[in-house]
């Protein structure tokens, strides 16, 4: 462990949620400051995800205080909200190594910790699994075995949790819902149910009379067989003189507890307790506050969400000052170009699912509010939605990451592609984003995108080539445009030069040379760079071709290439697997060139965790990785 991360006295003594039952309650609420103080402590020099973690505190200790975990199958969602949970159960001591290389995953993974039920990374997962789960205890006549599926962050705002409810409902299956609601994902969260839940929250008659039924669930054995009838008269009553309409959890056959206080460890383990000895599917609505216990992340929870180092005495951010000397994150260029195109095209809207300031969408939704729509997590929405905005003549961008887009792949091809809609599909995060690690790198678009017709795929190596692509796809009707990008900071410092088209599938030639050629796209064309100079310094004259778009290819500087070298190096930030290197091959093999390819790019595995330099390197496609294929080609 590491020695500035020292636990404190209680927290010190549990190695497992075994320890933590043989807590005495009247020091739980020490025990989960503890456990606070100890996220802060950790995260203020080893960055991860804040607020959520310290909303959840009291929700994990009173589940493991109660449940029977791991027998009893818990399911956090959003994952981000998990590390106390992770403290409680044995990785206390390698904290410090979260998110890291080599080090414990951001999120609860299956692989990593017998507790960790279900992978969780993408929001909205856990009702659909937490049910199956259920159905499967109950078709094994497991009676005693509880499931719990802690939802919140965001997380109910997806399209999945509402099927999964759908179903949930009326399965009769052994299932907890826990929405632990703190009114915010990343970003404020938006919608109806969001009012409908600050409805529930700020309603006096509701909850007064909830409180009722409350304290007769902790006297129910003075009622015997009335106990029942007299609590369903409570609730009817509250659907009648309050909402005049059914409870929307109700009305899906839950029954629905709450609102309480999250941060009420006495109350929580006192209703955890009751609940479990309650059959069939329902819903515990805790209200807690996201950065609960750190001032400064209660005041600004969206920076605070995953805030990078900070100082934990005054919540100082704590800035790397290079920095200010670095050219800019491609999501600053993205949201500053949108504006600016923005202003001279009335047409263009944007669009986000829930990660308006991650993608830098705020800029427009502070300029153009009426123009620039946050979605909520609903990825599949988003899509679809954009595709509606086309049909009536707007030119959507739709900026999703790259692995959320993952989720929305059937609206891409079904109500984009196939219609041959005008959208541009900006895909953030493309590539290996780092420290978030398999369940977020973005690896796949390339390769997924391809094979969809109608559909043009662009990858910018540059903050120049980004804003020029996004210039060249609100011109004219291009039909389905997809422009990937990756996390983090450019190449180019002179970033705001005037706008120039793109011409449709045409690469750019960088480099002549003799010996060998390397074809890239996107920004690992800059790793590819660096190797081409120290490669000319040991003598070799290396072409270099920036592909730019995959689809369409330009077959016209492939057969340029095939006919002057014998060798190919393929340089891509995504799966070798469908990708740049298998649609040179394809070519080849379609043209019968006799051509050496050497593909380098992310291999056929899960790559977990650590920072984009580390895995570049272990991927094998960073300048060293690229000067040691071009060495192998050659020599």
């Amino acid at each position: 462990m590491s020695p500035s991360n020292r636990p404190g006295k209680l927290l010190s003594t549990i190695d497992s949620p075994l320890d933590l039952r043989k807590i005495n309650d009247d020091d739980l609420p020490l025990l989960c400051e503890e456990i606070r103080q100890f996220i802060i402590d950790v995260v203020s020099h080893h960055p991860g995800h804040l607020g959520a973690s310290l909303g959840a505190v009291e929700l994990a200790v009173a589940i493991h205080s109660v449940f029977n975990t791991p027998y009893d199958k818990l399911i956090w969602d959003v994952g981000h909200q998990a590390y106390a949970h992770k403290i409680i159960t044995g990785r206390r001591d390698t904290f410090y190594t979260n998110r890291t290389y080599k080090g414990i995953s951001g999120f609860p993974k299956m692989s990593e910790n017998i507790y960790d039920a279900f992978g969780v990374g993408h929001a909205s997962t856990s009702i659909s699994a937490s049910l199956g789960m259920a159905i499967s205890s109950k078709l094994c006549n497991e009676k005693d075995r509880h499931h719990i599926a802690v939802i919140g962050d965001g997380s109910m705002t997806g399209g999945m949790a509402f099927e999964a409810l759908n179903h949930a409902g009326v399965s009769k299956a052994n299932i907890l819902i826990i929405l632990n609601d703190n009114g915010i994902a990343i970003d404020k969260n938006v919608g109806a149910l969001k009012e409908y839940l600050t409805d529930i929250t700020t309603s006096q008659t509701y909850n007064r009379i909830k409180d009722k039924i409350w304290n007769l669930l902790g006297r129910h054995g003075r009622y015997g067989t009335r106990f029942r009838s007299v609590v369903q008269k409570i609730e009817n009553a509250i659907k009648i003189t309050v909402f005049r309409q059914s409870n929307i959890f109700e009305s899906l056959s839950f029954r629905y507890f709450g609102p309480i206080d999250g941060h009420d460890i006495f109350r929580l383990k006192k209703v955890l307790s009751d609940l479990r000895n309650i059959q069939g599917p329902k819903i515990l609505h805790c209200i807690t506050v996201k950065g609960k216990g750190f001032e400064q992340a209660e005041k600004d929870q969206t920076l605070f969400h995953a805030p990078g180092f900070f100082d934990k005495d005054t919540g100082e951010i704590i800035e790397n000052p290079d920095d200010k000397n670095n050219p800019p994150k491609y999501q600053t260029v993205f949201g500053k170009t949108i504006v600016e195109l923005a202003r001279k095209n009335p047409k263009i809207i944007g669009v986000t699912p829930a990660m308006a300031s991650g993608c830098s969408l705020d800029y427009m939704m502070e300029e153009f509010p009426e123009r620039a729509f946050d979605v909520g997590i609903a990825e599949q929405h988003a899509v679809t939605f954009s595709a509606g905005l086309a049909v009536q003549g707007f030119l959507p961008f739709c900026n999703i990451y790259s692995s959320f887009m993952q989720r929305a792949y059937d609206q891409v091809i079904h109500d984009l592609a196939l219609q041959k809609l005008n959208v541009v599909l900006c895909l953030d995060r493309g590539g290996l984003v780092g420290e978030d690690g398999a369940t977020h790198h973005g690896i796949f678009d390339l390769a997924y995108l391809r094979c969809i017709p109608n559909i043009i795929v662009s990858a910018p190596m540059n903050e120049i080539e980004l804003r020029n692509l996004m210039f060249t796809a609100q011109i004219r009707n291009h039909g389905t445009f997809a422009i990937r990008y990756p996390r983090g900071n450019g190449v180019c410092i002179e970033w705001q030069k005037p706008f120039e088209e793109i011409e449709i599938g045409k690469a750019r030639k960088l480099k002549d040379g003799k010996d060998l050629a390397v074809l890239s796209i996107g920004h690992a064309g800059n790793h590819a760079a660096d190797a081409i100079k120290k490669a000319e310094k040991e003598g070799f004259s290396i072409a270099h071709v920036d592909m730019r778009f995959l689809k369409p290819m330009d077959n016209e500087v492939l057969l340029e290439i095939c006919r002057k070298f014998n060798k190919i190096i393929t340089v891509e930030d995504g799966t070798i697997i469908g990708g740049l290197g298998s649609a040179v091959l394809e070519y080849i093999a379609d043209n019968n060139f006799n051509v050496n390819v050497k593909r380098l790019g992310v291999p056929d595995r899960f790559i977990e965790q650590g920072t984009q330099a580390e895995l570049y390197n272990e991927c094998g496609y960073n300048s060293e990785g690229i000067l040691k294929a071009i060495r192998e080609l050659l020599i």
